[in-house]
């Protein structure tokens, strides 16, 4: 079939161009084999699709009707290979992004400007905190933090964000301000709900020190903004990005603790499904966010990978 298809072309490139050589030259062959091709469709079809001679080839009855579907399928073929085309090279389409919850409110001003410069793009967001399928989701870009799950997704990695043990001033009234980590064992914790048993607390100090804390979780949670919430209600501690918390920091609901002590900064990836040439779409959008997070550097709360 394959090879059929192919000769349906030649003959439709005889036809167009009105000459065994032209369509030679536009094929990239010879005249001999342009000729072959289409003697060989003719005894497949067994008809003869082209009158010949010395000064001009003309169809036949049979000729006319059969190419008619030859050149159908060209243009067809032309057209598929013009969208294709226009996919890899302009953002069309509709973009589909999966985001945790807690950094869905980024995406908005993130894309905005392509989304306001292109008009034949649009865009799907999947706010979800859980591993969801991306595959089955048919997504196009998926943010994603901390260590991956093995996967043949491709993750490049966009930023890294600064954490802090953080905690309410109610609490802290109540239960006194911790000094050194290892004061931290003895506090309630709020903590990321990602397996069992729950790992333990690394935190980064001074000079390359480094401490192991295996906190007590009072409250767990797969979604990083309602952690934020029961921390604010003065329930415990809690390990917070601070790009996330910088209202709640100015406004007093929420203060650092430790600031010597820090966790190893989350990195941020965005996740593709293929690793090769990605569609314009996706390659724009990744753009888009990297020019976001270099927006978002002031005062270590959110560092872009890769940035001067």
């Amino acid at each position: 079939m394959i090879e059929q298809l192919k000769r349906m072309a030649v003959l439709a490139a005889v036809v167009e161009h009105r000459s065994m050589s032209a369509a030679a030259r536009a094929l990239g062959t010879t005249t001999s084999a342009v000729s072959q091709q289409v003697r060989q469709l003719e005894r497949d079809m067994g008809v003869t699709l082209l009158h010949r001679s010395t000064r001009r080839l003309q169809l036949t009855e049979a000729g006319e009707r059969f190419h008619a579907g030859c050149a159908a399928m060209v243009a067809a073929a032309r057209s598929a290979e013009q969208q294709l085309a226009q996919l890899r090279d302009a953002p069309l389409g509709e973009l589909r992004v999966a985001s945790p919850v807690g950094f869905a409110r980024h995406l908005g001003p993130a894309l905005a400007p392509l989304l306001a410069g292109n008009a034949g793009l649009s865009l799907h967001l999947q706010v979800d905190d859980a591993l969801i399928d991306l595959a089955e989701a048919r997504i196009d870009l998926a943010i994603r933090f901390g260590r991956l799950p093995d996967s043949s997704w491709v993750a490049q990695r966009l930023a890294e964000l600064d954490l802090a043990v953080c905690a309410a001033p109610a609490y802290l009234a109540q239960r006194g301000v911790p000094a050194n980590p290892q004061d931290l064992a003895g506090h309630e914790w709020l903590r990321v709900d990602q397996r069992h048993p729950m790992p333990p607390l690394e935190l980064l100090g001074p000079h390359g020190a480094a401490e192991r804390v295996r906190p007590r979780a009072r409250a767990t949670s797969n979604n990083q903004l309602s952690l934020q919430q029961l921390c604010e209600a003065g329930l415990g501690l809690a390990v917070l990005a601070l790009q996330d918390i910088e209202a709640s920091l100015q406004s007093g609901a929420l203060v650092t603790l430790l600031p010597d002590w820090r966790p190893a900064p989350l990195p941020m990836y965005a996740v593709t499904p293929q690793r090769g040439t990605q569609p314009a779409k996706v390659r724009h959008a990744i753009a888009a966010l990297q020019t976001y997070l270099l927006g978002l550097r002031g005062g270590r709360v959110l560092r872009p990978v890769g940035g001067a």
